[in-house]
């Protein structure tokens, strides 16, 4: 973020990170070191089954040793909390803060919980959720409150662990845009913005860049990658439609200090190449500005 006063150093680099779910093909701490081998700065670590899982025994054990293995490869962290069957392995992202069960609801806040847990104890920079489809049949003023609740118990336990808690605008969910999550920071004022750029162009409803500026003073997280214009469809650097150009000039122009997270996770399967060839891409960019 811009410092009162103060010029941006236009001399540093963005912190480029990558997240595990484009990963999913690779052990941990390969992935790990792949992504220190190639200069990024951080990972966005999706706990998962394959990742980190946090249902797995020993889940202290196991993080107080990744967080050293992170300090040894210079890598900084985010916690992302969207795997597809960690809560239900038969229904994609069941349950959420908007279902319509209590005790499913209770499932997602317990979850987020102890992601920050996990996020408290390796320092990482931020925790990233969002709300969840609302599902036919419910009615969408309900499920709001719903949502305002659990969000609410979720970033007053991250406050009280020192940790950032950030809610993502998600293409189809109920908080879909910018503006859905401007009217949920009202509600819940401890919360920040995990702004995924290439979902700005599935929407329509706010420029990229645009977007980086405006909400600057708010960004907890942020994600990058290239996208078809109105589908929401994860794509490399160059295979969609984003001017992620003008993306890298805005995080320069508010001096964004955070990781800045690549999210390809219909890739894993040529994460070999991807890894180094998006990072390589991001900084020519920098470099063009």
């Amino acid at each position: 973020m811009t410092r009162t006063g103060a010029e941006p150093d236009r001399r540093v680099s963005i912190r480029w990170a990558y997240n595990t779910n484009g990963l999913s093909s690779h052990r941990l701490d390969d992935a790990l070191e792949l992504l220190a081998d190639h200069g990024y700065a951080g990972v966005a670590l999706t706990l998962d089954v394959a990742h980190h899982d946090p249902f797995a025994p020993e889940l202290a054990r196991r993080t107080a040793a990744l967080a050293e293995r992170l300090r040894g490869l210079g890598l900084g962290s985010v916690v992302e909390t969207g795997a597809r069957f960690l809560l239900d392995p038969r229904r994609k992202h069941h349950p959420t803060l908007v279902s319509a069960d209590a005790a499913d609801r209770a499932r997602r806040v317990a979850f987020l919980r102890l992601c920050v847990d996990v996020a408290a104890d390796l320092g990482s920079e931020a925790v990233s959720f969002w709300a969840g489809v609302l599902a036919p049949g419910l009615d969408r003023d309900d499920a709001w409150t719903r949502l305002v609740l659990g969000a609410t118990a979720v970033a007053e336990y991250a406050r009280a662990r020192g940790v950032t808690v950030a809610v993502e605008p998600e293409p189809g969910m109920l908080v879909d845009d910018l503006d859905d999550w401007s009217a949920l920071q009202v509600e819940v004022p401890g919360i920040t913005l995990a702004l995924d750029t290439g979902h700005c162009i599935v929407s329509g409803r706010w420029d990229p860049a645009a977007a980086v500026r405006a909400f600057a003073p708010h960004l907890g997280a942020v994600a990058v990658e290239d996208m078809p214009r109105g589908v929401h469809d994860h794509r490399a650097p160059g295979e969609g439609d984003m001017d992620l150009g003008a993306v890298v000039g805005a995080l320069h122009a508010i001096d964004h200090r955070g990781l800045v997270s690549l999210e390809l996770s219909r890739d894993s399967h040529r994460a070999d190449r991807l890894v180094p060839e998006a990072i390589a891409t991001l900084r020519a960019l920098e470099d063009a500005r």
